[in-house]
Order: structure tokens, then sequence, then C-alpha cells
């Protein structure tokens, strides 16, 4: 039987729709109220994978988790990109009048600011997870206080949707990875993503060499990310997407990159969700 699927947050949360999207419906989760917590369950062999989120077309990406990813030495195996729709929701009879505050993660309030902006008597307060905020208002029976989460889990608490798809922009996405602890044996030829991380000399047009290597070697760069290398001020780690046609470009643009960095990890080689 296989172990459950770690995530960061409960049941009706976003990282459990990506695990019932990617894993073919299932609903064997680990619920944690932290991703340290949902990493810990894959390190102490609890789960096999983890569901993350990565970055989100509205915030941003999510450097601690990029960070998580490295110190563990953990490896992305694949993606998900999930359509976030925010959902404003209190207890049947609630309306927006009677609501003082509203709970939600950081990551939703964020989103939806220009929404709440319309309410300024409302305060708002940031929680771990957005579904088990649904979940205590229900099962306490607060009033006065509304969540922002998805609509699943509106239907999955009983509460009521006083208003819909409230984020700023209203085409939002959030890009989730599924983590091992290692890679997992696959077909060269079915991979066209990868994500790589390295370190390079404070140089004048080091990272401009690198970016050429990729370009000469026929590699789409879709990303790339810069994080303190907090053991030594103002020098900074690259983590980098490239996909690819060829896995052989891919082999030697890998090859000449490590040995130009000071330091160079696979974070990642996967199939492309989005091809």
């Amino acid at each position: 039987m296989s172990k459950p699927i770690a995530i960061q947050g409960i049941r009706g949360s976003f990282h459990h729709e990506v695990v019932q999207h990617y894993f073919n419906g299932s609903n064997n989760v680990i619920e944690c109220m932290s991703f340290d917590s949902a990493v810990d369950s894959l390190l102490n062999g609890k789960a096999d994978d983890i569901v993350m989120a990565l970055e989100n077309s509205i915030a941003g990406s999510i450097l601690p988790n990029y960070a998580l990813i490295d110190k563990h030495d953990l490896k992305i195996v694949g993606e998900y990109f999930l359509d976030i729709q925010h959902s404003f929701m209190a207890l049947p009879g609630q309306s927006i009048h009677d609501i003082k505050e509203v709970h939600s993660h950081p990551m939703a309030l964020l989103q939806c600011k220009v929404y709440l902006k319309k309410y300024p008597h409302i305060k708002l307060v940031e929680a771990k997870d957005t579904a088990d905020v649904a979940k205590q208002i229900s099962e306490g029976k607060i009033e006065g206080i509304a969540a922002i989460a998805s609509k699943n889990a509106a239907l999955m608490f009983g509460l009521n949707v006083l208003a819909e798809s409230i984020q700023t922009i209203k085409h939002n996405e959030t890009r989730f990875v599924i983590v091992k602890r290692e890679s997992p044996e696959l077909n060269t030829k079915l991979l066209n993503k990868a994500s790589l991380k390295f370190i390079l000399d404070h140089k004048r047009g080091s990272l401009a060499t690198i970016l050429n290597v990729m370009s000469d070697c026929k590699l789409n760069l879709t990303k790339i990310q810069s994080l303190p290398k907090i053991d030594t001020p103002w020098k900074y780690a690259f983590f980098v997407d490239v996909t690819f046609d060829d896995y052989k470009d891919y082999e030697k643009a890998k090859s000449i990159i490590k040995l130009m960095a000071d330091d160079f990890k696979i974070l990642g080689e996967y199939k492309n969700a989005r091809l």
C-alpha cells in the first residue's frame, strides 16, 4: 500500500486539491500545518511525496520553500499549475457587514488585498492554512469572522460564500511541485524540464556567461531566482528552471555549468506540466 502524501494544510486546502488532481483522485494525505513539518514527514519516512507550493503568479516566489528543498537535498519530480480562486466565506446567516475580521494564509490575504481594501472595518489576521480557518469557524460556530479559502472548503465545512473570485488578478495560478527524497529512475526521453541551483564567484559577467551557455545549448530559461547564501553575506545562490527539446543538449549544458560554478546541484529533472 502506498504511503500518504504530505501537504501543508488540511483537506479542503489548495494543496489537497493538487493531490486529487495529480494523484488521480487520491485522498490519502498527511495534514501538516507548516512546510517544515511536511518535510519532516518525508525525512522520517511517513510519506514518500510532498506537494509544495513554490510560486504564485500574483505574489511571486515562496523563498523559504526553495531553501527547504535545497537544505534537505530533496528532489523535484513533477509539477502542477492550479488555478487559485479565492472565496470570502462565513457562517450561514452572516452578511459582509457582520464581519469584523477575516483570517487566512498570508499569501491568500496578499492576493486579495484590493478586494479587502473596500472593507476597511475588517481586520486582516494571518493564519497557517486557508481551509483550517474555515474548519475552525464551522466547528466553533464563530460569528463575525470570515475565511478566505476555496469553494471546496466552504462546501466541506458548511460555510456560506459571500463573494467569489476575490483575488486581485482573476487569472491567478500557483505552481506546485511534487517532491521526494530521491529522484526515481526515469526515461530521459520523457524529460523536458530541470530545476538547478548554482553559486558563482562574485565576478563581473559570471552570471551572463552561464546564461549564454544555456542559450548556446538550446535551453529555454523559464525561471531564475536568487537566494542569499546565509553564511556568506552578499553572495547568492541562483535557482533556475530550464526546458529543452533534447536531453543531450541539457546534458551538455549541465556539464559545462558544473565546471564553471562554485557549487552546482540538480534539484529535479521532470516532465514539464505545460507541454
